[in-house]
């Protein structure tokens, strides 16, 4: 179905690898935001054809044969409980290579697309949709999966081009986002101060081996611009997580932090402004701000 977009509304994109992705990264941001009037879309690159079955409960073989559709529905229960919009991109979940050497990436698969093909399905999104604002992931791709790398590369071809008359002409009319921003979910600060939370209340941390490996010289907190507060929102972002059935085990350690601690102890989620076309000071607790009241200012002068 085709989405209308409102003229005088808030719009925000999320751009992700994988179905699951969406609700791991930025996901309580999202329903921040859908609370508060903003239309909110993800964007999913690949159906995660060649992802894994990490929850052992789901790990039976009938769910494997069917896993690309587990997956899709997955993913459909898990935006409506985010309250977002969601579209696919086509492209074909290319697998984490294992082994050294590494294997060769499959014919076809989304990691070697060229990037100029690779983005155009995400440019023509964004004039359709016409966000304010974008999120993605970072150079890294958050971690080195080869289809979130290149998430990362398309999401900032198409930030340029899709605003870019010359580029694409064929896709719509040109449409600029106004700001990119860079997930930082998990930096060195945030893990540390969970871990001694759970610690100092007697419980055992899922961190403690996560920071025994931790170089510091590889953290990124030194990057964060913006915190954005919505740790109300933690509820539906983990309701979104164990709708990933395939993804995500429930009794798992990652959601042996009481959710009390959690709100108080880290109660944001945090981006890297990565690209910005408007006056918007950082630090921030805003992806809109800078845009808000430009908008304002647009509608009142109407």
């Amino acid at each position: 179905m085709e989405r209308v977009t409102q003229p005088d509304q808030l719009r925000l994109l999320a751009v992700h690898a994988h179905p699951d992705d969406e609700s791991s990264k930025g996901a309580a941001t999202m329903a921040k935001y859908v609370a508060e009037g903003v239309d909110v879309l993800v964007a999913t690159c690949t159906g995660g054809e060649r992802g894994s079955v990490l929850n052992p409960a789901m790990d039976r073989p009938e769910v494997w044969e069917r896993l690309p559709q587990v997956r899709s529905e997955e993913m459909a229960a898990a935006r409506e409980i985010l309250g977002v919009g969601q579209e696919w991109l086509g492209f074909v979940d290319s697998g984490l290579p294992e082994g050294d050497p590494l294997p060769p990436l499959p014919e076809g698969c989304f990691a070697l697309v060229p990037l100029e093909e690779a983005a155009a399905p995400l440019v023509a999104l964004i004039r359709r949709f016409r966000p304010q604002v974008m999120t993605t992931y970072d150079e890294r791709g958050g971690y080195p999966h080869p289809d979130h790398i290149k998430t990362h590369e398309i999401s900032v071809h198409a930030f340029e081009a899709a605003g870019d008359p010359d580029s694409y002409p064929e896709l719509g009319e040109p449409w600029q986002v106004s700001k990119l921003y860079y997930n930082m979910s998990f930096t060195l600060p945030r893990t540390k101060a969970i871990h001694e939370a759970m610690l100092g209340a007697g419980l055992e941390s899922p961190y403690a081996e996560m920071l025994e490996r931790w170089d510091p010289a590889k953290d990124i907190s030194h990057r964060v611009t913006t915190r954005v507060p919505c740790g109300e929102y933690f509820g539906i972002r983990d309701r979104a997580l164990i709708a990933h059935a395939t993804q995500i085990d429930p009794t798992g350690r990652w959601f042996s932090t009481p959710m009390d601690m959690q709100q108080r102890v880290w109660p944001t989620e945090d981006f890297e402004l990565a690209r910005s076309l408007v006056d918007s000071p950082t630090p921030e607790d805003d992806l809109f701000a800078g845009i808000r009241s430009r908008a304002d200012e647009e509608v009142g002068a109407r």
